[in-house]
């Protein structure tokens, strides 16, 4: 009974919260890569927390938080989504992030942050708002 349910849930029941946000991710991923980024990692994770996506675009490394919504928020609410202690685990993240690279790091010129939100299958993204 028990993979019949798994199945069914699979096969187009109700999505569970890591699925949809592998889609969401999946998603982001292609947007970003139509719009001239390169996708260094995916979910990278690390003690001090995780890094949905890290793009390369003209130089600038891209820390991307993905976030699934239920309906639109104004840009003006965007800065809001990723709050203070998620900023400091994100930075710790991308401080081992770079430690792992050594030498490749100086592929980087500048790292800037980002929110990526997809709402009913749109994406829309959010340069440098945390």
């Amino acid at each position: 009974m028990g993979l019949l349910r798994q199945s069914r849930f699979i096969s187009g029941g109700a999505m569970g919260t890591k699925e949809k946000g592998a889609r969401c991710e999946d998603k982001v991923a292609s947007y970003l890569v139509e719009n001239g980024h390169e996708i260094i990692a995916r979910n990278y994770r690390c003690p001090y927390g995780e890094i949905d996506i890290l793009s390369l675009c003209s130089g600038v490394l891209c820390v991307v938080e993905v976030k699934s919504l239920t309906r639109r928020w104004d840009a003006s609410d965007v800065q809001f989504m990723v709050n203070p202690a998620k900023r400091m685990r994100l930075r710790k993240t991308l401080s081992a992030f770079l430690s792992e690279q050594g030498k490749e790091s100086v592929r980087f010129n500048s790292i800037r942050f980002d929110v990526a939100t997809v709402t009913c299958g749109s994406v829309s993204y959010y340069i440098g708002e945390y």
